[in-house]
C-alpha cells in the first residue's frame, strides 16, 4: 500500500494509469463498445468526417476509404496492439533475464560467449530480420510476437549481467555458496530478486515500445493478417487520404501516440520509484 501511495504522487504516472485503463478495457470489452462492427463496408457513408450520422447510429470519428467505421476499428484494433506488446514483452523477458542471469553468474566462457551473441544479435538490424521471419513462416500474430520477443531480448541481457556482476560478490552470494547451495537455488533465491524491480521497469518501458514497432511492421504489411484491424494498419490504408479526410490516420495516430507516452510515463515513475538513488530525491 506504502508503494501504491508514493506511485499515486506523480500525477502524470496517474494519467497513465487512466489512459492505459480505458484501453484495456477497450481491448477486452471491445465488442461490446463498437457503435458498429468493425468490418462492415458501407461505400455510399466512405470518407464521412467525424460526427456524421449512419445507418443505426453516429460515426463518432468518421468513416475510412471502405465505409468503415473509424471509431470500431480503434477499439477492435487496441486488442491487438495491447495484446502483441505484452506477449512479446514477456518473450524478451524470459529469453533476456535467463541469458542475463546466466552470464552474470558464469562469468567465464559461457558468459562471454553469451555477451559476444548479444553484440551479433545488436549488428542484424530489427527490419532485416522481420523481413526474413516473414518471408519464412508467412504473416500472422504469432510470427509478430515471435519477431518482436526474439530481437529485443538484448536490453534485458545487458542490464541483468551487470546486476549479477555486482551481486554474486555480496556477503549473502558467498555465505549461500559456503553453506553449500547449488548454483541454481542461488540464481533462483537470491539473484533473481534483487534484480527485478530493473526487470519491471525495463518491461515497462518495453511495451511501449513493441507496440510502436508492432504497428511500423503492419504499416509495412509485415504484421499481422490485413483483414485483422490494427493501428499501423489503419494508418497504412488511410496515407493515400491524408490530405482529404484526415481522421482516417489522425484517430489511429492519436491512440497510437497516447498509448506510447501513457506507457513511459507509467515506466518513468517505476524507474523514480525503484531505483534507491531516485527513491531519496522522491521523498
Amino acid at each position: 500500500m506504502a508503494f501504491i501511495r508514493r506511485f499515486l504522487r506523480g500525477r502524470l504516472a496517474c494519467a497513465g494509469v487512466v489512459v492505459l485503463l480505458a484501453i484495456l478495457i477497450c481491448a477486452v470489452a471491445g465488442a461490446h463498445l463498437t457503435p458498429f462492427d468493425a468490418d462492415d463496408q458501407d461505400i455510399l457513408a466512405r470518407l464521412l468526417p467525424p460526427l456524421s450520422p449512419g445507418d443505426g447510429g453516429t460515426h463518432w470519428l468518421g468513416t475510412d476509404a471502405l465505409g468503415r467505421d473509424v471509431l470500431s476499428r480503434l477499439i477492435v484494433g487496441a486488442r491487438v496492439s495491447l495484446l502483441v506488446g505484452v506477449l512479446a514483452m514477456a518473450v524478451s523477458a524470459v529469453v533476456g533475464v535467463g541469458l542475463g542471469l546466466l552470464a552474470g553468474y558464469e562469468d567465464r566462457y559461457l558468459g562471454r560467449s553469451l555477451m559476444v551473441l548479444t553484440d551479433m544479435q545488436l549488428a542484424v538490424p530489427f527490419l532485416v530480420l522481420a523481413l526474413a521471419v516473414v518471408a519464412v513462416l508467412g504473416v500472422s500474430q504469432v510470427n509478430l510476437v515471435l519477431v518482436l520477443g526474439l530481437t529485443n531480448w538484448v536490453q534485458y541481457v545487458r542490464v541483468v549481467r551487470a546486476e549479477c556482476l555486482v551481486l554474486r560478490e555480496r556477503d549473502f552470494v558467498q555465505a549461500a555458496h559456503a553453506i553449500g547451495a547449488s548454483g541454481p537455488r542461488i540464481v533462483l533465491r537470491h539473484l533473481l530478486p534483487q534484480i527485478l524491480p530493473s526487470v519491471v521497469v525495463i518491461s515497462s518501458l518495453l511495451v511501449a515500445r513493441m507496440i510502436l514497432f508492432e504497428s511500423s511492421l503492419s504499416y509495412l504489411g509485415l504484421g499481422v493478417p490485413p483483414d485483422v484491424p490494427t493501428w499501423g494498419g489503419m494508418i497504412a490504408e488511410g496515407r493515400d487520404y491524408i490530405s482529404s479526410a484526415w481522421w482516417v490516420v489522425a484517430m489511429p495516430g492519436l491512440a497510437l501516440f497516447l498509448t506510447v507516452v501513457a506507457a513511459n510515463l507509467i515506466g518513468d515513475r517505476l524507474r523514480d520509484l525503484l531505483d534507491p538513488r531516485l527513491r531519496q530525491l522522491d521523498g
